[in-house]
Protein backbone atom coordinates (compact mmCIF):
# COMPACT_ATOMS: atom_id res chain seq x y z
CA UNK A 1 0.00 0.00 0.00
CA UNK A 2 1.44 3.58 -1.00
CA UNK A 3 0.96 6.67 1.29
CA UNK A 4 -0.97 9.96 0.40
CA UNK A 5 2.47 11.46 0.20
CA UNK A 6 3.29 9.42 -2.53
CA UNK A 7 0.61 10.94 -4.61
CA UNK A 8 1.44 14.13 -3.59
CA UNK A 9 4.79 13.53 -5.04
CA UNK A 10 2.75 12.04 -8.17
CA UNK A 11 0.46 15.52 -8.31
CA UNK A 12 3.94 18.03 -7.82
CA UNK A 13 5.48 15.95 -10.72
CA UNK A 14 2.72 16.79 -12.56
CA UNK A 15 2.85 20.10 -11.32
CA UNK A 16 6.23 20.47 -12.65
CA UNK A 17 5.42 18.77 -16.41
CA UNK A 18 2.89 21.54 -16.70
CA UNK A 19 -0.35 20.67 -15.19
CA UNK A 20 -2.63 23.33 -13.47
CA UNK A 21 -4.29 21.49 -10.31
CA UNK A 22 -6.85 22.69 -8.85
CA UNK A 23 -8.39 20.46 -5.98
CA UNK A 24 -6.68 17.85 -7.09
CA UNK A 25 -7.87 17.54 -10.12
CA UNK A 26 -5.62 18.47 -13.30
CA UNK A 27 -7.47 20.79 -14.97
CA UNK A 28 -5.33 21.44 -18.54
CA UNK A 29 -1.40 22.05 -19.06
CA UNK A 30 -1.89 25.05 -19.75
CA UNK A 31 -3.21 25.14 -23.50
CA UNK A 32 -7.08 23.64 -23.30
CA UNK A 33 -7.76 24.82 -27.02
CA UNK A 34 -5.02 22.50 -28.11
CA UNK A 35 -5.51 20.00 -25.93
CA UNK A 36 -8.88 19.59 -27.21
CA UNK A 37 -8.11 19.19 -30.59
CA UNK A 38 -5.70 16.60 -29.92
CA UNK A 39 -8.22 15.04 -28.14
CA UNK A 40 -10.09 14.68 -31.20
CA UNK A 41 -7.07 14.44 -33.61
CA UNK A 42 -4.11 12.74 -32.04
CA UNK A 43 -3.08 11.04 -28.80
CA UNK A 44 -3.84 12.03 -25.40
CA UNK A 45 -2.68 11.39 -21.92
CA UNK A 46 -4.63 12.19 -18.64
CA UNK A 47 -4.47 11.94 -15.09
CA UNK A 48 -7.39 10.95 -13.52
CA UNK A 49 -6.59 12.08 -10.30
CA UNK A 50 -10.34 13.35 -9.99
CA UNK A 51 -11.80 9.19 -10.17
CA UNK A 52 -12.27 7.31 -6.71
CA UNK A 53 -11.59 4.14 -5.67
CA UNK A 54 -12.63 1.94 -3.02
CA UNK A 55 -11.64 -1.84 -2.54
CA UNK A 56 -13.45 -4.60 -0.92
CA UNK A 57 -11.90 -7.59 0.63
CA UNK A 58 -12.62 -10.48 2.61
CA UNK A 59 -14.35 -14.03 2.49
CA UNK A 60 -18.05 -12.49 1.48
CA UNK A 61 -16.89 -9.41 -0.49
CA UNK A 62 -18.60 -11.45 -3.38
CA UNK A 63 -21.78 -12.48 -1.55
CA UNK A 64 -21.98 -8.70 -0.03
CA UNK A 65 -21.61 -6.34 -3.74
CA UNK A 66 -23.52 -8.87 -4.65
CA UNK A 67 -26.46 -7.46 -2.73
CA UNK A 68 -25.77 -3.87 -3.28
CA UNK A 69 -25.07 -3.59 -6.96
CA UNK A 70 -27.67 -3.93 -10.36
CA UNK A 71 -24.44 -5.91 -12.00
CA UNK A 72 -23.39 -9.44 -11.31
CA UNK A 73 -20.45 -9.33 -9.36
CA UNK A 74 -19.67 -12.12 -10.14
CA UNK A 75 -18.23 -11.79 -13.43
CA UNK A 76 -15.50 -10.06 -12.63
CA UNK A 77 -13.17 -13.02 -12.81
CA UNK A 78 -10.02 -10.71 -12.67
CA UNK A 79 -9.87 -10.31 -16.65
CA UNK A 80 -13.13 -8.08 -17.24
CA UNK A 81 -14.53 -5.31 -16.06
CA UNK A 82 -18.25 -3.51 -16.32
CA UNK A 83 -20.32 -1.00 -15.37
CA UNK A 84 -23.08 -1.16 -12.25
CA UNK A 85 -25.43 0.74 -10.38
CA UNK A 86 -25.70 1.54 -6.76
CA UNK A 87 -29.31 2.20 -5.95
CA UNK A 88 -31.55 3.63 -2.95
CA UNK A 89 -33.91 1.62 -1.82
CA UNK A 90 -36.41 3.58 -4.26
CA UNK A 91 -34.59 2.22 -7.58
CA UNK A 92 -32.55 5.52 -7.78
CA UNK A 93 -28.96 5.81 -8.40
CA UNK A 94 -26.59 7.06 -5.64
CA UNK A 95 -23.21 5.96 -7.60
CA UNK A 96 -22.18 4.49 -10.98
CA UNK A 97 -19.34 2.36 -10.20
CA UNK A 98 -16.56 0.99 -13.00
CA UNK A 99 -15.70 -1.95 -11.21
CA UNK A 100 -13.12 -5.04 -11.97
CA UNK A 101 -11.27 -7.79 -9.81
CA UNK A 102 -7.49 -7.02 -9.95
CA UNK A 103 -5.80 -10.24 -8.22
CA UNK A 104 -8.93 -11.08 -5.59
CA UNK A 105 -9.50 -7.38 -4.46
CA UNK A 106 -13.01 -5.91 -5.89
CA UNK A 107 -12.41 -2.52 -7.38
CA UNK A 108 -15.04 0.31 -7.55
CA UNK A 109 -14.50 3.80 -9.17
CA UNK A 110 -16.70 6.47 -9.73
CA UNK A 111 -16.28 10.69 -8.82
CA UNK A 112 -14.45 11.42 -6.10
CA UNK A 113 -16.73 13.60 -4.69
CA UNK A 114 -19.03 10.88 -3.68
CA UNK A 115 -16.49 8.44 -1.66
CA UNK A 116 -16.65 8.88 1.50
CA UNK A 117 -20.71 8.87 1.71
CA UNK A 118 -20.71 6.02 -0.39
CA UNK A 119 -17.88 4.12 1.83
CA UNK A 120 -20.07 5.02 5.34
CA UNK A 121 -23.27 3.68 3.13
CA UNK A 122 -21.78 0.72 2.31
CA UNK A 123 -19.97 -0.13 5.55
CA UNK A 124 -23.15 0.33 7.20
CA UNK A 125 -24.42 -2.63 5.20
CA UNK A 126 -21.67 -4.73 6.34
CA UNK A 127 -22.93 -6.26 9.11
CA UNK A 128 -21.70 -9.26 10.75
CA UNK A 129 -20.07 -10.36 7.24
CA UNK A 130 -16.16 -10.39 6.81
CA UNK A 131 -15.65 -7.59 4.07
CA UNK A 132 -13.11 -5.22 4.50
CA UNK A 133 -13.77 -1.50 2.40
CA UNK A 134 -11.02 0.22 2.02
CA UNK A 135 -10.17 3.72 0.48
CA UNK A 136 -7.57 3.49 -1.91
CA UNK A 137 -8.11 6.54 -3.91
CA UNK A 138 -4.61 8.13 -3.02
CA UNK A 139 -2.47 5.06 -2.88
CA UNK A 140 -3.39 3.58 -6.73
CA UNK A 141 -2.59 6.18 -9.90
CA UNK A 142 -4.84 6.29 -12.81
CA UNK A 143 -3.76 7.20 -16.01
CA UNK A 144 -5.99 7.51 -19.55
CA UNK A 145 -4.65 7.18 -22.69
CA UNK A 146 -6.71 7.22 -26.34
CA UNK A 147 -5.66 7.42 -29.57
CA UNK A 148 -5.58 5.69 -32.92
CA UNK A 149 -1.93 4.06 -32.44
CA UNK A 150 -2.77 3.89 -28.03
CA UNK A 151 -1.77 -0.07 -28.23
CA UNK A 152 1.53 0.16 -30.17
CA UNK A 153 2.51 3.11 -27.74
CA UNK A 154 1.26 0.65 -24.47
CA UNK A 155 2.83 -2.72 -26.14
CA UNK A 156 6.50 -0.78 -25.58
CA UNK A 157 5.54 -0.31 -21.90
CA UNK A 158 3.87 -3.93 -21.51
CA UNK A 159 4.23 -7.12 -21.82
CA UNK A 160 0.46 -7.44 -23.00
CA UNK A 161 -2.26 -5.26 -23.71
CA UNK A 162 -6.37 -5.72 -23.56
CA UNK A 163 -7.82 -6.40 -27.24
CA UNK A 164 -11.45 -5.65 -26.37
CA UNK A 165 -13.90 -2.84 -24.91
CA UNK A 166 -13.60 -3.57 -21.11
CA UNK A 167 -11.02 -6.97 -20.96
CA UNK A 168 -8.41 -6.11 -18.11
CA UNK A 169 -5.05 -7.49 -17.87
CA UNK A 170 -3.00 -7.29 -14.77
CA UNK A 171 0.84 -7.07 -14.77
CA UNK A 172 4.05 -6.54 -12.91
CA UNK A 173 3.81 -2.73 -13.53
CA UNK A 174 0.57 -2.14 -13.73
CA UNK A 175 -3.32 -3.29 -14.59
CA UNK A 176 -4.69 -2.16 -18.21
CA UNK A 177 -8.22 -1.73 -18.76
CA UNK A 178 -9.90 -1.29 -22.57
CA UNK A 179 -12.28 0.95 -22.21
CA UNK A 180 -15.59 1.89 -24.47
CA UNK A 181 -15.34 4.76 -27.48
CA UNK A 182 -15.20 4.78 -30.56
CA UNK A 183 -11.21 5.34 -30.92
CA UNK A 184 -8.71 2.84 -28.25
CA UNK A 185 -9.35 4.28 -25.08
CA UNK A 186 -7.16 2.47 -22.02
CA UNK A 187 -6.97 2.96 -18.41
CA UNK A 188 -3.34 2.62 -16.68
CA UNK A 189 -3.79 1.54 -12.30
CA UNK A 190 -0.38 2.00 -11.33
CA UNK A 191 2.15 2.85 -8.04
CA UNK A 192 3.58 5.92 -7.73
CA UNK A 193 6.86 4.09 -8.06
CA UNK A 194 6.10 2.96 -11.72
CA UNK A 195 3.67 6.26 -12.92
CA UNK A 196 6.44 8.45 -13.84
CA UNK A 197 8.43 6.50 -15.94
CA UNK A 198 5.19 5.44 -17.81
CA UNK A 199 4.19 9.01 -18.04
CA UNK A 200 7.44 9.87 -19.43
CA UNK A 201 7.70 7.39 -21.92
CA UNK A 202 3.47 7.94 -22.95
CA UNK A 203 4.30 11.63 -23.46
CA UNK A 204 6.91 10.93 -25.97
CA UNK A 205 3.64 10.44 -28.43
CA UNK A 206 0.81 11.92 -26.18
CA UNK A 207 -0.32 15.50 -25.71
CA UNK A 208 -0.44 15.75 -21.63
CA UNK A 209 -4.53 16.84 -21.18
CA UNK A 210 -6.99 17.92 -18.65
CA UNK A 211 -9.79 15.98 -16.74
CA UNK A 212 -12.22 18.09 -19.49
CA UNK A 213 -10.84 16.22 -22.33
CA UNK A 214 -10.81 12.74 -20.61
CA UNK A 215 -14.98 13.99 -19.58
CA UNK A 216 -14.90 14.62 -23.25
CA UNK A 217 -14.25 11.46 -24.77
CA UNK A 218 -16.86 9.51 -22.13
CA UNK A 219 -19.50 11.69 -23.23
CA UNK A 220 -18.65 10.52 -26.78
CA UNK A 221 -18.62 7.30 -25.50
CA UNK A 222 -22.13 7.53 -23.78
CA UNK A 223 -21.03 6.94 -20.37
CA UNK A 224 -22.98 8.84 -17.59
CA UNK A 225 -21.84 9.29 -13.99
CA UNK A 226 -23.78 10.31 -10.92
CA UNK A 227 -22.08 13.48 -9.15
CA UNK A 228 -23.56 14.64 -5.40
CA UNK A 229 -26.03 16.80 -7.07
CA UNK A 230 -27.65 13.84 -9.61
CA UNK A 231 -28.20 11.41 -5.91
CA UNK A 232 -31.49 9.81 -6.55
CA UNK A 233 -32.76 11.44 -9.45
CA UNK A 234 -32.28 8.66 -12.48
CA UNK A 235 -33.85 5.03 -12.12
CA UNK A 236 -30.67 3.11 -13.59
CA UNK A 237 -32.87 2.37 -17.08
CA UNK A 238 -32.64 6.25 -17.34
CA UNK A 239 -29.22 6.70 -17.88
CA UNK A 240 -29.30 3.35 -20.59
CA UNK A 241 -27.23 1.47 -17.97
CA UNK A 242 -29.35 -1.26 -19.11
CA UNK A 243 -28.08 -0.65 -22.80
CA UNK A 244 -24.71 -0.94 -21.38
CA UNK A 245 -24.98 -3.89 -19.96
CA UNK A 246 -24.96 -2.88 -16.43
CA UNK A 247 -27.79 -3.89 -15.51
CA UNK A 248 -28.04 -8.45 -15.14
CA UNK A 249 -32.03 -8.95 -14.54
CA UNK A 250 -31.26 -12.80 -13.69
CA UNK A 251 -28.79 -12.07 -10.30
CA UNK A 252 -30.94 -12.16 -7.65
CA UNK A 253 -31.64 -9.32 -5.01
CA UNK A 254 -29.67 -6.26 -4.50
CA UNK A 255 -31.12 -2.93 -2.74
CA UNK A 256 -33.91 -0.99 -5.29
CA UNK A 257 -34.10 -4.41 -7.45
CA UNK A 258 -37.72 -4.61 -7.22
CA UNK A 259 -38.36 -1.12 -9.17
CA UNK A 260 -35.53 -1.16 -11.87
CA UNK A 261 -37.10 -4.66 -12.42
CA UNK A 262 -40.47 -4.10 -12.73
CA UNK A 263 -39.40 -0.93 -15.20
CA UNK A 264 -37.83 -2.69 -17.30
CA UNK A 265 -40.29 -5.75 -16.94
CA UNK A 266 -43.61 -3.55 -17.05
CA UNK A 267 -41.80 -1.32 -20.16
CA UNK A 268 -42.17 2.11 -18.69
CA UNK A 269 -38.58 3.68 -19.78
CA UNK A 270 -39.64 6.60 -20.97
CA UNK A 271 -37.01 8.48 -20.47
CA UNK A 272 -33.45 7.80 -21.93
CA UNK A 273 -29.90 9.96 -21.46
CA UNK A 274 -28.68 11.31 -24.94
CA UNK A 275 -25.63 13.20 -26.46
CA UNK A 276 -26.28 16.60 -27.66
CA UNK A 277 -24.03 20.01 -27.97
CA UNK A 278 -24.72 23.70 -26.47
CA UNK A 279 -23.10 26.62 -28.29
CA UNK A 280 -21.20 27.73 -24.39
CA UNK A 281 -18.65 28.48 -23.05
CA UNK A 282 -20.07 28.27 -19.59
CA UNK A 283 -20.27 24.09 -19.02
CA UNK A 284 -23.50 23.13 -17.92
CA UNK A 285 -23.72 21.36 -14.58
CA UNK A 286 -24.89 18.24 -13.45
CA UNK A 287 -28.78 18.65 -12.46
CA UNK A 288 -29.45 22.06 -14.68
CA UNK A 289 -32.61 21.62 -15.80
CA UNK A 290 -33.64 20.92 -20.07
CA UNK A 291 -36.73 22.43 -20.78
CA UNK A 292 -38.99 21.91 -24.19
CA UNK A 293 -40.10 24.19 -26.76
CA UNK A 294 -43.05 25.36 -24.21
CA UNK A 295 -40.54 26.00 -21.34
CA UNK A 296 -41.38 22.77 -19.43
CA UNK A 297 -38.68 20.91 -17.69
CA UNK A 298 -38.45 17.52 -19.32
CA UNK A 299 -34.94 16.47 -18.46
CA UNK A 300 -31.87 17.61 -16.53
CA UNK A 301 -28.02 17.59 -17.68
CA UNK A 302 -25.98 14.63 -16.51
CA UNK A 303 -22.41 15.87 -17.64
CA UNK A 304 -21.15 17.88 -19.53
CA UNK A 305 -16.94 18.48 -21.51
CA UNK A 306 -15.61 21.45 -22.59
CA UNK A 307 -15.94 20.87 -26.81
CA UNK A 308 -14.30 22.81 -29.71
CA UNK A 309 -15.45 26.43 -30.69
CA UNK A 310 -16.83 27.50 -27.71
CA UNK A 311 -19.03 24.60 -27.05
CA UNK A 312 -19.74 22.25 -24.56
CA UNK A 313 -20.68 18.66 -25.20
CA UNK A 314 -23.07 16.97 -22.93
CA UNK A 315 -25.18 14.22 -22.03
CA UNK A 316 -28.61 14.63 -21.18
CA UNK A 317 -31.46 12.84 -19.65
CA UNK A 318 -35.12 13.51 -21.74
CA UNK A 319 -38.52 12.51 -21.50
CA UNK A 320 -38.58 10.50 -25.19
CA UNK A 321 -41.98 12.12 -26.13
CA UNK A 322 -40.01 15.34 -26.23
CA UNK A 323 -37.83 14.11 -28.68
CA UNK A 324 -37.73 13.93 -32.89
CA UNK A 325 -37.22 10.21 -32.91
CA UNK A 326 -36.27 10.05 -36.82
CA UNK A 327 -34.02 13.01 -36.42
CA UNK A 328 -33.28 13.90 -32.66
CA UNK A 329 -31.21 16.67 -33.94
CA UNK A 330 -33.99 18.73 -34.98
CA UNK A 331 -35.52 18.36 -31.58
CA UNK A 332 -36.05 21.79 -29.66
CA UNK A 333 -34.36 21.55 -26.36
CA UNK A 334 -32.79 24.61 -24.52
CA UNK A 335 -30.51 24.94 -21.12
CA UNK A 336 -31.01 28.43 -19.63
CA UNK A 337 -32.22 29.46 -22.71
CA UNK A 338 -29.57 28.25 -24.87
CA UNK A 339 -30.23 25.68 -28.10
CA UNK A 340 -29.37 22.11 -26.96
CA UNK A 341 -28.81 20.25 -30.31
CA UNK A 342 -29.27 16.11 -29.89
CA UNK A 343 -26.26 14.33 -31.98
CA UNK A 344 -27.71 11.91 -34.77
CA UNK A 345 -25.85 9.00 -33.52
CA UNK A 346 -28.83 8.88 -30.98
CA UNK A 347 -31.04 7.38 -33.57
CA UNK A 348 -29.60 3.83 -33.04
CA UNK A 349 -30.48 4.67 -29.39
CA UNK A 350 -33.64 5.57 -29.49
CA UNK A 351 -35.04 3.16 -32.20
CA UNK A 352 -33.92 0.34 -29.78
CA UNK A 353 -35.57 2.49 -26.34
CA UNK A 354 -38.84 2.60 -28.67
CA UNK A 355 -38.76 -0.99 -29.16
CA UNK A 356 -38.28 -2.17 -25.71
CA UNK A 357 -40.56 0.44 -24.29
Amino acid sequence: MHSETDTNDWLNYLAKQGAIIQDDRVVSFGNPTAELEATTNNHIICDLSHLGLLEINGADAITFLQGQVTNDVKLLDGGTSHYTGYCSPKGRLLALFFAFNHYNHLHLQFDRELVAPILKRLKMYVMRSKVDITDTTTSIIKIGLSGENAAFYLNSLFVQVPKNEYDLVNLENGTLIRLAGSKPRYEIFTSAMHATSIWNSLKQYCVPAGKGCWDNLEIEAGIPEIVSKTQEEFVPQMLNLDLMNAINFKKGCYTGQEIVARTHYLGKVKRRTLHGQIATSKLPEAGDDVLNEAQEVIGKIVRSAPALDNKADVLVEVRLDNVVLDKPELSTLTWKNKQLALHADNIKLLATSVTET
